[in-house]
C-alpha cells in the first residue's frame, strides 16, 4: 500500500547495522505533524547524497509504503531503494526550553506504564513507539565507561 509523501520530524536514528541484502542500514523514527510516531526502515543512510542525510530534529519528506514485513503499526519503508529524502527544515533547541520540539513530541505522552504495556500486547493496537513520562524515578545510575 503506497502511502505517498510523508513529512516526518526525525527524533531517533540508530547506529548503522550490517545487512547482507543492503550492505548497511539505519532505522529511523520520528513524528508526523499530528504527533503520531512513525518508524522508517530500511534506509541506506551513508549511500544517500549528503543533501539527503538528515539529522535529529530535522523535518524530512519521503515517499513511504506500509512495511508489510513488520507488523508494528508505526513501521513504514521507503517506496524504493533510491527514494529521495528531502530535508525541509529543522527545529533547533531554543535555549534550554525546547518549546518548538515539545509542541510535536509531547502531544501524546503516556504516564501509566501498565496501560502502555497492555497496548503493546494488544494485537489490535500493538503500540511499539511511545513517549513515556514516569511518575517517579526510583534510581538513576550513571557510570563512566572506557572509550575505545
Amino acid at each position: 500500500m503506497n502511502m505517498a509523501i510523508e513529512r516526518v520530524l526525525i527524533t531517533v536514528k540508530t547506529y548503522p547495522t550490517i545487512s547482507v541484502k543492503y550492505d548497511e542500514l539505519v532505522c529511523t523514527a520520528g513524528f508526523r505533524r499530528d504527533g503520531t510516531w512513525i518508524r522508517i526502515y530500511p534506509i541506506q543512510f551513508r549511500k544517500k547524497l549528503y543533501e539527503q542525510q538528515y539529522k535529529k530534529y530535522e523535518w524530512i519528506e519521503i515517499d513511504l509504503d506500509k512495511n508489510t514485513s513488520d507488523p508494528r503499526p508505526e513501521s513504514y519503508r521507503p517506496h524504493s531503494e533510491d527514494t529521495e529524502i528531502k530535508k525541509t527544515g529543522e527545529i533547533p533547541p531554543d535555549g534550554n526550553t525546547w518549546e518548538e520540539r515539545r509542541k510535536i513530541v509531547l502531544q501524546n505522552v503516556y504516564t501509566d506504564l501498565a496501560l502502555l504495556i497492555s497496548e503493546a500486547k494488544d494485537k489490535n493496537i500493538s503500540t511499539s513507539l511511545a513517549v513515556f513520562n514516569p511518575k517517579k524515578i526510583h534510581k538513576f545510575v550513571c557510570e563512566e565507561v572506557e572509550r575505545q
